[in-house]
């Protein structure tokens, strides 16, 4: 069994890294405070093939597999975790279209959200439907030419910032199989958006509510076929749960790296304050934490690649797992900067805002524990 990662991948995590740090890190409290992410960092990621990181080949997309696009996750989230983890959003959706799109809206969609000069949401959450998803109300009409869409989606990431949203909307009767999956495209009558949330973290990403009262779309822009689209849904989300604890493991290393590099310098009692063994044990432990999160997660998206049968209940452990270790490695590191900790110079605090959400979205860390036990007692 080898762990190691080939050449290949070592260099993915290497262009990852390496752009996050000259490109986002620097900006990362500025685009917080702004509260939105510049439309022209975009387009740079995509000419690293970032804008459709497991979209087809064919599609001219990357075609990477799950494993490889962790990497790229986990070493962007160490300059922001925000904005990788919009990323991700943006990529989930791309995959969507490319997986269950027509012919017609692959032609029209594709290259643009892979250029990225097309920006993708993902609507599922409803303010009265969170983890029971299922239990949605957004309606979707069949009109002449396609569907008039009508409803409130809440928390979205890149509401009124993106360029089209895939809304899970009701078709038919209640329950999952009334559920399908269409593309709304910014602009189209009848959309708008609530206020600005005021988030902990993750203040970097506009997050709006998306509002739809009788707003169109053609026929061509429902993915698949109606009545599947929350298996989609739920299908996108294995994915979207390894980049999210990706983007944990990344952030919080960062923490971690720093936090050495500042014991190091700091001094109490006469010498470093990392000569200290109760401190030292502390850092081990830390250490120790995020090798075993990674390895697990490395461990999940190897069996969503390979089609393993128990891919999705790996895919939740590993989100709960990775995304509970790296909050608590990054709280643990913003209390051994002792006070600096706590000021926004030292970026510890953010990363510790921004990783506390990780454990409610893509499904909460509750229901993973409820996938998980569920496929241990069918």
């Amino acid at each position: 069994m080898d762990f190691a990662l080939t050449e290949e991948q070592s260099a993915i995590f290497d262009m990852a890294r390496d752009f996050g740090a000259e490109h986002i890190a620097p900006h990362a409290r500025t685009w917080e405070a702004e509260g939105t992410i510049p439309k022209a960092l975009w387009p740079k990621l995509a000419e690293l093939g970032f804008g459709g990181l497991y979209v087809s080949e064919e599609r001219g997309g990357t075609g990477l597999s799950r494993l490889d696009a962790t990497l790229v996750f986990e070493a962007l989230s160490q300059s922001c975790a925000s904005v990788a983890a919009f990323l991700s959003i943006h990529n989930m959706c791309a995959r969507m279209i490319d997986a269950y799109g027509t012919d017609a809206l692959k032609d029209r969609m594709l290259p643009k959200a892979l250029s990225m000069e097309t920006i993708l949401s993902y609507c599922l959450t409803e303010p009265g439907s969170g983890s029971d998803a299922a239990a949605l109300k957004t309606k979707a009409a069949r009109d002449n030419s396609g569907y008039l869409l009508t409803g409130t989606k809440a928390f979205i990431s890149g509401g009124g910032y993106s360029d089209a949203y895939i809304v899970m909307a009701r078709t038919s009767d209640d329950g999952p199989k009334g559920i399908s999956a269409i593309v709304v495209e910014d602009g189209a009558a009848g959309l708008s958006f609530g206020g600005l949330e005021d988030k902990m973290g993750w203040r970097s990403q506009p997050t709006r509510q998306v509002q739809m009262d009788s707003c169109p779309a053609p026929a061509e822009n429902l993915l698949g076929e109606e009545g599947q689209g929350f298996k989609y849904a739920m299908a996108g989300l294995d994915g979207g749960r390894l980049n999210i604890a990706a983007c944990s493991i990344g952030a919080a290393q960062a923490a971690l790296d720093q936090t050495v590099a500042y014991m190091a310098e700091r001094r109490a009692f006469g010498k470093s304050i990392d000569q200290f063994q109760g401190l030292q044990f502390r850092l081990a432990d830390m250490e120790i934490a995020l090798q075993s999160a990674r390895t697990f997660l490395r461990q999940a998206a190897w069996k969503l690649d390979t089609g393993a049968p128990d891919a999705t209940k790996f895919c939740a452990m590993a989100k709960k797992l990775c995304t509970e270790t790296g909050s608590n490695v990054a709280d643990q590191c913003l209390q051994l900067h002792g006070g600096y900790g706590y000021l926004a110079d030292y970026g510890v605090e953010k990363i510790v805002r921004d990783l506390r959400v990780h454990q409610i979205l893509e499904g909460t860390n509750e229901i993973m524990r409820l996938i998980t036990a569920r496929h241990m007692i069918q």
